[in-house]
């Protein structure tokens, strides 16, 4: 694959992965389970 479209791909995926995360913040009871299964670790 030509190196500009390589590029292009790799920031997109990137740019998705950062909005999916900042979507999960919009549940807070995402969090809460998150925070919970973190705790229970230790």
């Amino acid at each position: 694959m030509k190196p500009l479209l390589t590029r292009t791909l790799v920031w997109t995926g990137v740019a998705l992965a950062l909005l999916a995360t900042l979507a999960l913040y919009n549940r807070p009871d995402f969090l809460v389970n998150l925070a919970d299964q973190l705790w229970s670790c230790f």
